[in-house]
């Protein structure tokens, strides 16, 4: 019996799923209603739409997550979460609705005109909400400081003279500090309560990610990339959830590619422009290379934290974090003597940390092959 691939557009809400499905072929794709958000509704449309094995489906990446793709995947049935900012879009379209979208999902799939995403595990997925929790703890963190410090400031309330603003000595100002009024003072001690607190789940965070660091499932990779400057135990980890897994990427430049480090570019003819970066992709990880590049202003050197963090480790991964010392800091030098501002030079170091940071992921992954492990 003679079967047809069907691909199958699905525009996913929290309580529902718009379906459309359009067949190998050119004709137009026919929309097959709502359903709820739900396995069981799944289940009933996969049991309607016929064979598993002839069913490519695809949805757009959203708050709903990675529960309907491997809801899919347990059924065997192919499944791809797209990219929303890489859907073509017709000029002059103002009408948007869930069918409208469904059907162009489903049209697009079919002739190959949509990107995927790559989906992490269940595992990877889960450290990389442990690691973006603890970012968004350090954001409520800066808040906090900032708030009490504008409370104060209002206030007309200076710490004494000396004193290093959230130093100890800070500190222990703001604990004996009391207002003339009773109700400033309530909201004074609120706030400090509440930056206390923020304090106190940012160490539990970190204490859980130093422990995945050293124990996880991902530790020999977290252990490698710690071998580089500026990159530690909560940056390597960081990395490495969100990244998942540097397979994916066939060269260096893939990997700058998707954390929005290189130049924008238009090119016409002979006329060929470079703007600023891109700043598509991972923003964390982009975050994540910037701040570990500016270690590299200093000279060279393997001492202290990071001779610590290199014992143990194969001399192939020492040998590339060593080059990554020597040639990252002689650009960000040969940059900036060129009156390059510190902006610019630093993002150029970033770029090349994340080929080092690739170079040492393929190094890892070529030691612990099966052939070199039984040579």
């Amino acid at each position: 019996m003679y079967h047809t691939t069907k691909y199958v557009g699905l525009d996913v809400s929290k309580g529902k799923i718009a379906v459309a499905v359009a067949d190998a072929g050119r004709e137009e794709p026919r929309y097959l209603g709502m359903i709820t958000n739900s396995p069981e509704a799944v289940r009933k449309l996969v049991q309607k739409l016929g064979d598993e094995e002839n069913l490519r489906v695809c949805y757009e990446a959203g708050p709903t997550g990675y529960g309907l793709y491997r809801l899919f995947m347990r059924m065997d049935i192919k499944c791809e979460i797209i990219a929303p900012s890489l859907i073509p879009q017709q000029p002059g379209q103002r009408v948007k609705t869930d069918k409208r979208d469904a059907l162009r999902l489903a049209k697009l799939y079919r002739a190959g005109e949509l990107t995927p995403i790559y989906v992490p595990t269940e595992e990877d997925e889960a450290l990389r909400d442990l690691v973006r929790a603890r970012e968004d703890a350090t954001e409520d963190l800066l808040r906090a400081k900032h708030r009490l410090d504008k409370y104060l400031l209002r206030h007309e309330i200076k710490p004494p003279s000396g004193i290093k603003k959230w130093s100890k000595g800070y500190r222990h100002w703001m604990d004996t500090l009391t207002l003339d009024r009773r109700l400033s003072q309530i909201v004074f001690q609120e706030y400090l309560h509440t930056l206390k607190e923020i304090e106190l789940r940012l160490q539990r965070l970190e204490k859980e990610i130093e422990e995945q660091a050293h124990t996880g499932h991902n530790a020999p990779t977290i252990l490698a990339l710690q071998t580089l400057r500026g990159v530690a135990d909560i940056t390597s980890t960081a990395l490495v959830a969100e990244i998942g897994s540097f397979k994916r990427f066939q060269s260096p430049k893939h990997l700058m590619a998707y954390a929005g480090l290189v130049p924008s570019e238009y090119s016409s003819g002979e006329l060929r422009i470079q703007g600023k970066i891109t700043k598509t992709g991972n923003r964390h990880v982009r975050k994540l290379l910037i701040e570990s590049a500016w270690h590299y202003l200093r000279q060279p050197v393997v001492k202290g934290q990071l001779a610590k963090r290199q014992e143990g480790q194969p001399p192939g991964i020492l040998a590339i974090s060593w080059k990554a010392q020597q040639r990252l800091h002689k650009k960000f030098h040969r940059l900036m003597s060129r009156g390059k501002p510190s902006g610019k030079a630093v993002v150029a170091v970033a770029r090349e940390l994340a080929g080092f940071i690739w170079a040492i992921a393929r190094e890892l992954d070529d030691s612990q092959s099966p052939s070199t492990l039984s040579a």
